[in-house]
């Protein structure tokens, strides 16, 4: 399969030649956050033309970015996953997510927010001289997405679903119905005080502390 080519001898050149074109880098995403089957990525991804999405896995196979795998007991069949190229991708994510986190103006009529987007928010965010030394786990629910944020004298591990052991404080978050559900109004409602918490109130201090949302320069 043909793919783009800037013919630049450039380390940025080659990248946008392996992820630049449109959706691949929301691919990444999505699988940055676990393996997914190509249907899961499909609903994950909301809009994406069943046609584009076979091509961009295909060209990112090609290029030694994503895997498929067969899928552990008790699951069957075939998922699609990063290989180690693929997953060093992580920190240039993050990084872009932090700069476009600056650059968003308020939501738009039909804009959505993902499971594996609420994630990968967490990570952007996370502030690791802010975590130096702690231990604590979160889980946080809107409505009907659970996330969690685990940390581990220092270190973080954020996933979809209930956190792998019981949460120290457990958040839920009440936004209107046609409220986004979006990273600055789950952490608007935090510092409202318009949720519900159970398990160690303190926590929520230490959690928006930690978990900081960009400020627009």
């Amino acid at each position: 399969m043909k793919r783009r080519d800037f013919g630049q001898y450039c380390g940025l050149a080659r990248a946008l030649e392996l992820v630049g074109e449109r959706w691949a880098l929301l691919i990444v995403r999505n699988l940055i956050v676990r393996p997914r089957r190509y249907t899961e990525l499909q609903t994950g991804l909301a809009g994406i033309p069943t046609n584009v999405l076979a091509t961009r896995l295909k060209e990112l196979e090609q290029a030694g970015i994503v895997e498929r795998q067969v899928a552990p007991a008790p699951a069957r069949g075939v998922v699609y996953a990063l290989t180690a190229v693929g997953r060093s991708l992580e920190p240039a994510l993050l990084s872009l997510a932090r700069w476009g986190a600056t650059q968003l103006g308020e939501p738009q009529k039909g804009d959505v927010v993902t499971p594996e987007g609420m994630v990968l928010n967490l990570r952007a965010v996370f502030q690791s001289a802010e975590a130096a030394g702690l231990t604590a786990s979160w889980e946080i629910h809107v409505r009907d997405v659970v996330v969690h944020a685990v940390v581990t004298d220092g270190a973080l591990l954020t996933g979809l679903g209930p956190a792998p052991v019981g949460p120290d404080l457990t958040i839920t978050v009440e936004l209107d119905d046609d409220e986004l559900a979006s990273y600055r109004a789950i952490v608007s409602s935090m510092r409202d005080g318009t949720v519900e918490l159970a398990g160690d109130r303190k926590l929520l201090g230490t959690f928006l502390r930690v978990f900081t949302v960009p400020r627009v320069a």
